[in-house]
């Protein structure tokens, strides 16, 4: 049974670290939350460390550059630790193979140019990515849709069909299904990847609730100065990455039910009905330490 929590603070001392998720619970694709931003600077002055870990599947440079753009202050996290970044990782020691078919947006190019620190040296160890047409490639690296806003999965029916055929793994860079961008839910390189399962292709997954975000997370974390026991507590709104990853990795999660799946739980997106939230969770045979309104 999830325990619902009024805010942070009443758990926080709890806690060396918290693993937070953005979409939906620190921002909304165009703006901080305000409190949730409040929320995580006052775990951060009393000692906490926090990483934001996302399943965007740009490397971190581009979401830290995302974030101040949408003014979240730099005081509210100490690191960013991004989907993109552990998929590059597996991507440049030849997961899918060396030469691959690229589907993604014109923001996600970064994908194969941008490493973080702790990446370059992977890069610089192991032979050059070739971009190439699907009937040339070893596998497919997909970060998203070209046009999140107008696309959907069936518009890449025909070139998953002939992937699958060739029978080319897939390295999915953002395992997430869909995200909200303000009032508008757009699909992710999730969808895809679990459309080309549905065909009978191979898709991998670097993000949450999957290992290796956060096997990086943790060496991120000791770098900062973090135990390599640290207690952690892991914040989202996606049951099925967020909570699953952390109950996954025998971490604590927080719960936050005003992001995605909002409508679920009430009319009131702050107050779950705590009868609505159990209910919900024993369908989906996922359950969380504790819950939230929203990160506050």
């Amino acid at each position: 049974m999830t325990q619902i929590i009024a805010n942070l603070a009443q758990i926080s001392a709890r806690y060396d670290a918290v693993f937070c998720d953005l979409w939906g619970c620190l921002h909304n694709g165009v703006a901080p939350f305000p409190a949730a931003v409040a929320a995580l600077q006052a775990f951060r002055a009393k000692g906490g460390k926090v990483i934001l870990l996302t399943n965007a599947p740009r490397p971190k440079s581009s979401i830290v550059k995302q974030l101040d753009e949408m003014s979240v202050p730099r005081d509210a996290w100490d690191d960013v630790v991004t989907s993109g970044d552990a998929a590059q990782y597996a991507m440049l020691t030849g997961a899918v193979g060396h030469k691959v078919h690229f589907i993604g947006a014109t923001k996600d190019e970064v994908f194969f140019t941008d490493f973080a620190d702790d990446l370059q040296a992977v890069a610089a160890a192991n032979p050059a990515m070739t971009r190439v047409p699907t009937k040339d490639a070893e596998g497919l690296v997909v970060t998203g849709l070209v046009d999140d806003l107008t696309e959907t999965p069936e518009d890449y029916r025909a070139t998953l069909l002939l992937a699958k055929n060739l029978g080319l793994p897939m390295l999915c860079a953002n395992p997430d299904i869909i995200v909200h961008m303000g009032s508008k839910l757009l699909y992710c390189a999730g969808a895809l990847a679990k459309e080309y399962e549905a065909m009978g292709g191979t898709a991998l997954y670097f993000g949450k609730p999957h290992p290796p975000i956060y096997d990086l997370a943790r060496r991120r974390l000791v770098v900062l100065g973090g135990a390599e026991e640290a207690r952690i507590l892991c914040i989202g709104d996606g049951i099925h990455t967020d909570v699953q990853g952390a109950i996954g990795e025998s971490l604590d999660a927080l719960f936050v039910t005003g992001g995605i799946a909002h409508e679920s739980f009430g009319a009131d997106s702050n107050n779950p009905d705590k009868d609505l939230l159990e209910d919900w969770l024993e369908a989906g045979m996922l359950s969380p330490g504790y819950s939230i309104g929203n990160l506050r």
